[in-house]
């Protein structure tokens, strides 16, 4: 157990967990600005296996990755599309639309893999970028001023993100949606229209998480490949309060916990591996009971809206 200790082997965990961190991160801030008009959308694990998928096929037979994350944001932005016509529209109930987005992205991008694929297939995709002087740091600039972009980007959304929901128009008109539709409409705001832009930016949002992975941190796509990491970025929604900051700290808390699971079975240490794999998606679970208590969500999640209610 002392090997996980060395200097050696913390650099890689801190470094491991925030590469890791990264499509949590865009598939939760997409997710969050979603909730907060009071969309939830289960569909997330489907839109970014599409996401990953399509960016990855994409940069394959083109070669290039930036049309390959283009293919990726525009497939997820039309997935977002779906759900918020099925849950904003059709005002169907939200939950059994998200799960029936989330099988249609598994089943289409894996019948989409063996068609066109058949075998797993890697790329050499986005390339890490040392940033000057900062990289040159000791220690501290191979941690993090070392990464690809998708990386650095991900981690720059967490304050526009906040900004955008509590300083500017737009994110008092997504919070007023939120949280009483009613009262937002009789001031003007459309609410459909509103709830529309935001479900589509999470669908979009979780359309480059997907890709984040497929060509940018393993640079390959396989099925079901995401592995339930769209479940637990709506999960880190809840537990970061529906803020941003939050989420990033769920975030990292996840990621790091993953990756020191990758080097407990790197270095061989005597855990067994299905306990290893277990750790993050129990402390996730943990922390989740507990960051739910004390969370206040928008009080019309999950809520369809149809002018003239009381």
């Amino acid at each position: 157990m002392g090997e996980l200790f060395t200097l050696p082997v913390l650099l890689g965990i801190v470094y491991s967990g925030i590469r890791l961190a990264t499509p949590y991160l865009y598939a939760a801030i997409g997710e969050m600005f979603a909730q907060r008009s009071g969309v939830f959308n289960l569909g997330v694990e489907g839109i970014m296996l599409m996401g990953a998928y399509s960016g990855f096929f994409v940069a394959m037979t083109t070669g290039n990755l930036w049309l390959g994350l283009l293919a990726a944001a525009l497939t997820g932005l039309l997935m977002g599309l779906m759900m918020a016509f099925i849950s904003v529209t059709l005002q169907a109930e939200q939950g059994i639309s998200g799960i029936g987005l989330h099988l249609f992205g598994l089943g289409l991008s894996s019948l989409l893999f063996k068609k066109t694929m058949s075998s797993v297939q890697s790329i050499s995709g986005f390339q890490p970028i040392k940033i000057p002087v900062l990289g040159d740091l000791p220690y501290l600039g191979e941690m993090f001023f070392n990464h690809n972009l998708l990386v650095y980007v991900a981690f720059l959304i967490v304050p526009i993100a906040l900004w955008v929901l509590n300083y500017t128009t737009l994110g008092l008109k997504i919070r007023a949606v939120g949280q009483k539709p009613e009262a937002a409409d009789s001031l003007g705001v459309g609410v459909a229209a509103t709830r529309y832009l935001t479900v589509s930016f999470g669908g979009m949002m979780a359309g480059i998480a997907g890709a984040s992975l497929s060509i940018a941190l393993i640079n390959l796509f396989q099925e079901n490949m995401t592995n339930g990491m769209g479940f637990i970025a709506v999960a880190l929604v809840y537990f970061g309060g529906w803020n941003p900051i939050g989420v990033l700290a769920g975030a990292l808390l996840f990621s790091f916990v993953n990756a020191l699971q990758l080097w407990i079975q790197v270095k061989g240490i005597n855990i067994p591996s299905d306990f290893a794999v277990m750790m993050p998606y129990v402390l996730t679970i943990v922390a989740l009971a507990f960051a739910v208590r004390r969370a206040r969500n928008p009080a019309a999640l999950g809520r369809p809206y149809e002018r003239g209610e009381n």
